[in-house]
């Protein structure tokens, strides 16, 4: 370790660390996700605002005042927060992309920033906006010392806009298909013969590949001199290692093979490019110890790829001694539908995938859009995932994010008229389901303070720490009187209250991270849902949730084995009605979390 990163790791907190093995220890399933932007989270190191640039917002990026630009948040700024994050009871910190960026892009008059750090110009070393490799390496380590795991945001998909081609310069170019614009003809069928033996992309090995030499057969791709060597690796920087089809529709073939929004789409069918990317990722595991992927855009590539790239960073991690590297892709999806994610962990061989249908199926039941049966569709989902039941304990659940929006919104459109105790009972009951149900709960951060925004992307990542963007600061927060425009690194919402105590709650009972979800009840209108975690030994742990604005008395199942119930949140019965049976209150938007305590047999 550097000196620097040494005196930074001293800042982070006391001399007393938590031995890195025994964080490495844990399961994926084990784990409290915190998701972060490190530009919006907090501001550490002022000096790093501009990245090391000169002149105004389009060459350096910054503008604080813009929510398209970047704010200044940084690496020291995450590390300087780290007794912020575990006091919510955190185990794991989700951090989006560190890799330097192309600081500004778009066309003049729609320009923004990549401070969300998804345009990469240099995957080898960490965003001068951010700060330094030195810096997050202390980052890791001081979260390490904590007990906390980091995972990084990667892409394998895109890089940045940097590629043009000739018949579009200056404006959007639309997606030329392989059957009109093939492989062996430039510039369409008719045209002239190029990469003579070329076999097409589904041949993927190195001979085939080293006779794709004319890129020029959809469009004639350039690299403007400007930016002839800011790729690095080198070899990012050649336009046959992309795809150079125009931009994606985002379906059918153009979903794999079209840039997204504009950005450079990488030919992930290229062995050439998969062995590159194993080194780049593979470099960061080996340099930084990092513990796992969250993996953007995973289904916008061939499978092929992430069939040799996952076993290559599992082996990679389990070289640097981290047996627990969980690998989770961005699977997007805004519908109920596990069989649509589940493809990828059986197909493409992920471990984990973000569990989107989980969002969507919260998002429906809390905005009283469908009944508690979604849950019940989502579980019933779970025997889709290669592993069934097991992987799905492993799904990073979540409410919302940076791209969608939060799930604070969302309420609010669903509930216009909700009162503010309202609005925080909403909320809180989401973070019940989020905490309580199967697979590894993943926080927003800014959630657990009330955060709304005003929708997704742009408007779903306001600061952390005192924002100047006057869209963020007129937001309606919830549990709060406060605006965006004063830093948010309090404890005393009562959504953060009520997260770190379910929390607490979660690392305590093993059955809420690796217990069998059993749905004992639910219907297609709003009100009860119940379900048990564990096996029916009369330890199961039972969740009650009331998604309706009435109050409600009812009967509910449970294991025959359960005699009665200690209350771990809200209000429990001391005892069963009759074996199998318990009766539950619940006020409007009411929970209780129960734990069963067993029935002595006849025998014992």
């Amino acid at each position: 370790m550097s000196l620097t990163a040494a005196l930074l790791l001293a800042l982070a907190g006391p001399a007393t660390a938590v031995p890195v093995e025994q964080v490495r220890a844990r399961l994926p399933e084990d784990e409290i996700i915190y998701f972060v932007l490190p530009d919006r989270f907090d501001n550490g190191d002022p000096a790093n605002d501009t990245g090391g640039l000169t002149g105004d917002r389009l060459t350096t990026g910054y503008d604080p005042t813009a929510k398209g630009f970047y704010h200044g948040g940084d690496i020291k700024g995450l590390l300087q927060r780290l007794d912020y994050i575990q006091a919510l009871g955190v185990t794991a910190i989700w951090v989006a992309p560190v890799f330097k960026n192309k600081p500004v892009q778009g066309a003049a008059g729609h320009e923004s920033a990549g401070y969300h750090g998804y345009w990469i110009t240099d995957f080898t070393k960490v965003d001068p906006h951010f700060g330094t490799d030195a810096e997050f390496a202390a980052f890791v380590d001081a979260a390490h010392a904590k007990g906390m795991k980091v995972y990084m945001d990667i892409i394998a998909n895109h890089t940045a806009d940097v590629i043009q081609y000739r018949e579009c310069v200056g404006k959007s170019c639309a997606y030329r298909g392989k059957a009109d614009y093939p492989y062996q003809r430039r510039l369409g069928v008719t045209g002239k013969p190029i990469n003579a033996g070329f076999a097409g992309d589904a041949v993927q090995t190195p001979e085939n590949f080293a006779k794709l030499t004319d890129p020029a057969y959809a469009y004639t791709p350039f690299v403007p001199a400007a930016e002839a060597k800011v790729k690095v690796p080198a070899w990012l920087n050649d336009p046959r290692y992309y795809h150079n089809r125009g931009d994606s529709t985002f379906a059918g073939e153009s979903a794999r093979y079209g840039d997204f929004s504009g950005l450079d789409d990488l030919m992930t069918e290229d062995p050439r490019v998969i062995d590159g990317f194993i080194a780049i990722y593979g470099g960061w595991i080996d340099r930084f110890g990092v513990d796992g992927f969250r993996i953007d855009t995973a289904r916008h590539v061939n499978p092929e790829f992430w069939q040799a790239f996952i076993p290559a960073m599992q082996a990679r991690a389990a070289a640097r001694g981290i047996r627990n590297f969980p690998i989770f892709g961005e699977v997007y999806s805004e519908t109920v539908d596990p069989g649509y994610t589940a493809q990828f962990t059986r197909r493409d061989g992920y471990p984990e995938v973000l569990d989107f249908s989980f969002q969507a199926a919260a998002r429906a039941m809390l905005s009283g859009k469908a009944g508690t049966d979604v849950f019940a569709k989502l579980i019933d989902g779970d025997v889709l995932y290669e592993g069934g039941d097991a992987t799905a304990l492993r799904l990073p659940t979540f409410l919302g994010n940076h791209d969608m929006g939060r799930m604070g919104h969302m309420l609010d459109l669903a509930w216009p008229k909700a009162t503010d105790a309202e609005r925080l009972a909403r909320l809180e009951l989401a973070h019940v389901l989020l905490l309580s149900a199967r697979g590894v709960p993943t926080i927003y951060s800014g959630d657990e303070q009330g955060f709304t925004g005003h929708g997704g992307d742009q408007d779903a990542r306001e600061d952390m720490f005192a924002s100047k963007v006057a869209s963020y600061n007129d937001n309606r927060l919830i549990g709060t009187t406060s605006t965006t425009a004063t830093a948010h690194f309090g404890t005393d919402n009562p959504i953060f209250e009520t997260i770190a105590r379910l929390s607490q709650i979660r690392r305590t009972h093993a059955q809420l991270r690796h217990g069998r979800t059993i749905v004992r009840f639910a219907s297609d209108k709003p009100g009860l849902l119940a379900f048990t975690r564990g096996d029916d030994d009369g330890r199961e742990i039972l969740v009650v949730l009331n998604t309706s604005d009435q109050p409600l008395t009812a009967n509910v199942e449970v294991g025959a084995r359960s005699a009665g119930f200690a209350t771990l949140a809200g209000a429990c019965p001391a005892t069963v009605t009759a074996p199998g049976s318990a009766a539950i209150t619940l006020p409007p938007l009411g929970y209780a979390i129960c734990a069963a305590t067993p029935a002595r047999l006849p025998s014992e």
